[in-house]
């Protein structure tokens, strides 16, 4: 009677294996977040709501995004900024954001739309949100080969906007992006404020990683002339 529960037990066990794993995977992956998260909330590249909570789930809209690359990339530091401002119908100046927004049009990171208008509330989709942090960050020219080389190994590839494509290598090249197991992408889908905070991180740990000052050999004393 033992025998038959405990390999009852085992079959059960062996049965929820892969329920076991994926619960790992989500939680390895939440772990991940939060302290992706916490380190753009104290470089003060992202901040969290009024009550205390971040709101990962949340998606980005434009005007959002011009602010946070303002502040990642200190775009008002850039000499495009001293351009008159812009004539924005539906971004007035009392917009909280009116200036994060002209910074980031003056320094050609964003674009307007037909009518000078800049939907500031539209939220953004992974594709676009890589494509402007790539903008800010600098694309690399690579030939379309090479761009195909690097999208190769991410099974979503294909639906990635054709004017994304460039921008998103580079950013996949210096290891910003984040997929699933399988590697895709979701180019598609709407930008979350923790898909950015994962972005961000990545960004600034590499800003972090200086390289290590070699120590200079010390010449030892000459000796006195007699």
């Amino acid at each position: 009677m033992r025998q038959f529960i405990g390999t009852l037990s085992l079959v059960v066990l062996l049965q929820n294996l892969p329920a076991i794993h994926l619960l790992q995977v989500a939680e390895a992956a939440s772990s991940q977040q939060s302290e992706a998260i916490q380190q753009v909330v104290n470089a003060k590249w992202m901040t969290n709501s009024t009550d205390g909570n971040f709101y990962p789930e949340r998606l980005i809209n434009r005007a959002e995004l011009a602010a946070i690359m303002v502040k990642v990339f200190r775009l008002d530091k850039r000499q495009a900024v001293s351009k008159e401002n812009l004539a924005i119908p539906d971004v007035p100046s009392s917009h909280w954001a009116f200036n994060d927004i002209q910074i980031a049009l003056k320094t050609d990171i964003m674009k307007g739309y037909r009518g000078n208008l800049f939907f500031p509330n539209q939220k953004v989709t992974k594709a676009e949100a890589l494509a402007i942090f790539a903008q800010a960050y600098g694309v690399f020219q690579f030939p379309e080969e090479t761009v195909k080389e690097i999208l190769a190994s991410h099974p979503d590839a294909t639906s990635i906007p054709s004017w994304a494509r460039q921008a998103i290598a580079t950013v996949i090249s210096e290891g910003f992006i984040n997929t699933d197991a399988q590697g895709n992408i979701f180019p598609l889908r709407p930008m979350t404020r923790g898909d950015m905070a994962d972005v961000l991180s990545k960004y600034l740990q590499r800003q972090q990683k200086q390289p290590d000052t070699p120590e200079v050999p010390k010449v030892p004393d000459s000796p006195q002339s007699p």
